[in-house]
């Protein structure tokens, strides 16, 4: 049903100083993306802030995005609800918009226990013919879609893939043991991506990706390609960086990092605020460092 592979941004929604929708700089950013080579974007991820979203400014970003991806790549977006009677009612209005597919968290009201998690993605997963990722993050988010779970579901057709962010990359393997190719497995932490890849991920929901579109895409391929010597050095240089994005505060890094790098507006919506003082001239350093390291990189290997 959705043969999805490669790099698939987790793209950050794009705001003002006041808060509000910055939809011109959002379509930039997702222009930017695919002019560097990412196979899929994913709109209103957490890192796009989705619960902050009313359901008009989740709509206006999808058709945002509609418009700037003109069919080029696939266009997901995040689902992220409390009730499953929200869930449900979400996702046939984002199959209504158009999109591609859905990545879809678990509830963000209420942590579900296994058999609670298999009847909200079966639920959801019934509600419209749009492709599901479902997004596994416990850590964030107090609830693991274990490969047990994976395999009750297994007879929902429309659930297709997996974003794996439990932070263990051994979770790969054991989805494979437990499903085989049953599922598309994305890596969905930056800083696992080279390990993941190597265990049999084949695509990378990535936030750091959205500063340094072009490097991400040749790190995935190089890894894709079994040149691990070759992304090792890349790894090496962008590692401190994607460490940012397994921070509570990884909305404000990246989108720091988007600053840093291209002058992307680094706004969040409130209770998020603007990185300050110390935490700010230790992100900004660690930034400004891969910036510099990246250069140098590339200038040796043009030498």
């Amino acid at each position: 049903m959705a043969d999805w592979s490669g790099v698939f941004p987790a793209v950050t929604t794009k705001l003002t100083g006041t808060g509000a929708l910055d939809l011109e700089a959002t379509a930039a950013s997702i222009e930017r993306l695919i002019d560097n080579g990412v196979s899929g974007v994913i709109v209103l991820p957490m890192l796009g802030e989705n619960a902050c979203m009313s359901i008009e400014e989740k709509a206006e970003v999808i058709r945002t995005a509609k418009k700037a991806v003109k069919g080029r790549v696939p266009l997901l977006s995040g689902l992220a609800e409390i009730t499953t009677e929200a869930a449900v009612e979400r996702s046939r209005q984002f199959h209504d918009l158009g999109i591609d597919g859905m990545m879809v968290f678990p509830s963000i009201g209420y942590k579900t226990d296994p058999r609670e998690t298999e009847a909200w993605y079966r639920a959801i997963g019934g509600a419209s013919p749009l492709p599901i990722m479902i997004y596994n993050n416990p850590i964030a988010y107090g609830v693991d879609v274990t490969p047990d779970i994976l395999q009750a579901l297994a007879d929902v057709p429309t659930i297709v893939a997996v974003k794996e962010e439990t932070g263990d990359v051994r979770r790969v393997t054991d989805m494979y043991v437990a499903c085989g190719d049953r599922y598309r497995i994305f890596c969905g932490v930056d800083d696992q991506i080279v390990e993941s890849v190597a265990l049999g991920s084949i695509g990378w929901v990535s936030g750091m990706t959205n500063a340094w579109p072009a490097e991400c895409v040749e790190l995935f391929n190089l890894s894709i390609a079994g040149r691990f010597a070759e992304a090792r050095e890349i790894y090496r240089i962008m590692t401190p960086a994607f460490h940012l994005d397994t921070h509570v505060k990884l909305v404000q890094y990246i989108k720091m990092a988007e600053n840093v790098v291209y002058g992307a507006p680094e706004w969040c919506r409130a209770p998020r605020l603007p990185l300050d003082g110390d935490e700010r001239k230790r992100v900004v350093s660690i930034l400004e460092k891969t910036v510099k390291d990246l250069a140098a990189h590339y200038a040796s290997r043009a030498a």
